[in-house]
């Protein structure tokens, strides 16, 4: 029974993680198939460039909620750290290999600000503020998520000193870097899209 718990939250937090926000967003409320336009990606960057900036805080918020929402509610329930680490972990994986998107999806980084958030919001405004920082300076949201990713393990030691948590930090900043290999490709080859509200004189409309 103690297994069978944990086994239960990990595996509803994967599904709840799943829950392709982006793609229904697109679906529901523009009649568009966010997958078919500009980086082809179901996360709230390419959602701004496909919906506009409504349509993107959408998607943004949802996709927080999905980590936020199980690791807060373990935690709420006094449930052991390491499975709650393993409960935001399930999310951010669920969001990035969905069952329902053939195994596909976004590339994790509002799901893990949300479990980060939920684990601790200081170091979740560190991690937030880390995106701003990266993205401002570049021009590039994909430059602020593994900028603000690659922070999430030191905050999370600072914040909370919690071996199970730091773990989670650790196991974020690799997967996030892992599904933004392709952004890093192109932004060696200077071909990465720049976000034009942040500098607009450097937005890039290319591939």
């Amino acid at each position: 029974m103690r297994l069978a718990l944990p086994i239960f939250a990990i595996l509803a937090a994967y599904l709840v993680g799943s829950i392709p926000f982006g793609y229904l967003v697109g679906r529901l409320f523009f009649r568009v198939d966010i997958r078919t336009r500009g980086s082809g990606n179901i996360g709230a960057a390419n959602a701004l460039r496909t919906f506009g900036k409504t349509g993107a805080a959408l998607v943004l918020v949802l996709d927080l909620l999905k980590g936020l929402i199980p690791v807060f509610a373990l935690r709420a329930l006094h449930a052991p750290a390491a499975t709650i680490a393993a409960v935001g972990a399930a999310a951010v994986l669920g969001h990035c290999f969905s069952p329902w998107l053939r195994w596909r999806g976004g590339k994790g980084v509002a799901t893990s600000f949300g479990a980060i958030i939920a684990l601790s919001w200081q170091a979740g405004a560190a991690c937030v503020a880390g995106w701003f920082i990266g993205a401002a300076a570049s021009a590039f949201s994909s430059v602020g998520s593994l900028f603000a990713n690659l922070l999430a393990p030191f905050a999370l030691w600072f914040t909370t000193h919690e071996p199970a948590y730091v773990a989670y930090g650790c196991f974020a900043a690799a997967l996030v870097t892992y599904t933004h290999r392709e952004n890093i490709v192109r932004i060696r080859q200077g071909t990465e899209n720049a976000i034009g509200l942040l500098r607009p004189w450097r937005r890039n409309e290319g591939k």
